[in-house]
């Protein structure tokens, strides 16, 4: 039987933050569905795994904005982020040709009706939909907030890119009722106590990120608190540990702690 570490899969999630009425900064989030393999009926981020297609839109520099100076891997993970993000919650941070705007939710919700299911079964790229509809992907958008990669030894691995972005104004989003069936905007504050009281699963970097963002008081100074900072890879090192798990994660990745118990991750 080989022992050999299974390779961590690319993948990438984008923290969507809008303020509210209240002055608390609130994200999207979506409950994964009960019968997805990996993390069912958790609470997380919109995102996925990184695709074939996203590195051909990489060939095609007329179809993004905001990419000077990235290399093919950081490129590929930021098309990926807002691909996922699109085929997941219907939002989408892209610019029509000619205009430096974000596509308003009208617009959005359009190419959505029309896109977004045959996007999500295979049967148009997303390469296609940006040329069809004169689009370029807001890449400049995204901020870099968090890198994680799953321990050695777990059967399933990813090497995930976190960005932070403002939701585009009236973008309220919506659950493809297949990979989630329900999605929410709530505070980080609002998310930590339904993980506290069962409302919710949070897997162990969701609540991670929900404890570093909930620090800050509002879009704004989420943004240009993370704009430019170095990002710390974490891939927490797991051993047992009286019948549970504890993991281990770098103290200059910025978190609330070095050592965690879970009982699962």
């Amino acid at each position: 039987m080989s022992t050999e570490a299974v390779a961590p899969r690319p993948a990438s999630t984008i923290l969507l933050l809008r303020d509210n009425a209240a002055h608390e900064i609130e994200v999207f989030m979506m409950v994964r569905h009960y019968e997805i393999d990996f993390s069912s009926g958790a609470l997380v981020f919109p995102g996925g795994s990184v695709d074939k297609g996203d590195q051909e839109i990489i060939a095609n520099p007329a179809l993004y904005s905001g990419g000077e100076g990235l290399d093919e891997a950081s490129l590929s993970f930021r098309i990926g982020a807002i691909r996922e993000t699109f085929e997941e919650s219907g939002i989408l941070l892209a610019h029509a040709d000619g205009s430096d705007d974000l596509v308003d939710a009208k617009r959005a919700a359009k190419i959505a009706a029309s896109h977004r299911a045959a996007l999500c079964d295979g049967k148009t790229t997303f390469l296609k939909v940006l040329a069809d509809n004169g689009l370029r992907l807001a890449l400049d958008e995204l901020v870099p907030y968090a890198h994680w990669i799953t321990p050695v030894g777990m059967p399933k691995r990813f090497d995930t890119w976190f960005f932070l972005a403002a939701a585009p104004p009236e973008q309220i989003g919506a659950h493809d009722g297949r990979e989630s069936t329900d999605s929410i905007w709530l505070s980080p504050r609002e998310a930590l106590a339904g993980g506290e009281s069962g409302r919710f699963k949070l897997p162990f970097p969701t609540t991670r990120n929900l404890i570093k963002l909930g620090k800050q008081s509002s879009v704004k100074s989420a943004l240009d608190d993370s704009r430019g900072k170095p990002v710390v890879t974490v891939m927490p090192v797991m051993t047992k540990l009286n019948g549970g798990r504890q993991l281990r994660i770098p103290p200059e990745a910025g978190y609330d702690g070095e050592v965690f118990e879970v009982g699962a991750v």
